[in-house]
């Protein structure tokens, strides 16, 4: 399992680092080309669609680095083993959230997918872009599981 997670991460690290290559391309040719009143035409929306792009592709990856915020302010004070406690709670916690986001996103993209909505400017469908953000959290919920299965194990492997 956690090579499938491995390479979902890394697919969408990549994913979202070609968008935001795209992403910045596009803002700067847009900014330049404004100088001469020629603006690229629909650049809000396709930068819209990157951005989530990008931080769909992130949430997996920095899980896994552990670099999302923690604020440890009381946790710190406690021993070891409530920490652990604490730290499993938190995980099943944040593991039930985010499975329920990627769901409820699905769920939208779905419906988008039934009723066509469009982009005003340049016509380019919404859900598939919805659908990959609910990609992105449901490979945020997995990696969440597998640093809690984590937790779990490596306290029982030490006994």
């Amino acid at each position: 399992m956690e090579r499938i997670s491995e390479l979902l991460r890394r697919v969408l690290m990549i994913a979202g680092g070609v968008s935001l290559l795209a992403l910045t391309l596009l803002a700067t040719m847009n900014v330049a080309l404004r100088i001469f009143q020629v603006p690229v035409s629909g650049t809000y929306e396709v930068v819209s669609f990157l951005g989530a792009i990008v931080t769909a592709g992130a949430l997996g990856y920095t899980q896994k680095r552990k670099d999302h915020i923690v604020v440890d302010i009381l946790s710190e004070k406690f021993p070891a083993q409530v920490k652990r406690v604490l730290d499993r709670v938190s995980y099943v916690l944040i593991l039930v959230f985010f499975t329920i986001v990627s769901w409820q996103t699905f769920v939208y993209g779905k419906r988008l997918l039934v009723t066509g909505e469009l982009s005003e400017t340049l016509k380019i469908a919404y859900y598939p872009f919805v659908f990959l953000v609910s990609i992105g959290f449901a490979v945020l919920a997995l990696t969440i599981l597998l640093d809690l299965i984590e937790t779990v194990w490596t306290r029982k492997e030490k006994k």
